[in-house]
């Protein structure tokens, strides 16, 4: 275990596991359908390569950027698009590719950009759930663990991109977030 996490919550076999079962619903619930996955650089990285390779189906692949900005912009969920899909989605079924969904905020904005563009269906697949924090209802058809509300890192989650590449899912230490370790 990293010196900097507290706990383990979701072992990385167990991460493995629930992707495996994601992808297997996935092809059966679009089997027959071509398949755009889409999903929002950075954090889902990992989940989304895992997730293609457990997909048994023909898929397409985009990906998106966005930048946060503005005074308390987080919490607000006011984004910038900053690197678009490299094609249309008209007519496609799209899934989207997340790997945490707290708020809801941002990716509330993302879904309505792209319902916009008139997928034949859009459909949301969240790895990690924070619910009690969520703002804005997002429907979400695939998902794999509910998180508590705990500074979480690992398997895509990052602090200060940091501890993206740690294959399971831990707490992260307070005094690493609250800036009272020296890196």
């Amino acid at each position: 275990m990293h010196p900097d996490i507290v706990e383990i919550l979701l072992p990385a076999d167990h991460i493995q596991a629930r992707i495996r079962e994601i992808g297997l619903q996935i092809t059966s619930d679009y089997r027959g359908k071509d398949v755009l996955l889409i999903g929002v650089l950075k954090g889902m990285t990992l989940f989304m390569a895992d997730l293609i390779r457990c997909i048994d189906l023909p898929l397409s692949v985009d990906y998106m950027a966005i930048s946060r900005y503005g005074p308390g912009s987080q919490a607000l969920g006011v984004v910038r698009i900053i690197k678009d899909l490299d094609s249309g989605i008209e007519g496609k079924h799209v899934l989207f590719i997340e790997d945490i969904v707290d708020t809801g905020l941002t990716l509330g904005y993302i879904l309505r950009n792209l319902r916009y563009r008139s997928p034949a269906s859009l459909e949301v697949c969240v790895l990690f759930n924070k619910a009690q924090r969520r703002l804005v209802d997002i429907p979400i058809k695939y998902k794999g663990f509910d998180l508590p509300d705990k500074f979480v890192v690992g398997y895509g989650l990052d602090y200060a991109q940091m501890f993206r590449n740690l294959p399971y899912v831990g707490v992260l230490k307070a005094d690493v977030y609250l800036g009272l370790v020296k890196k």
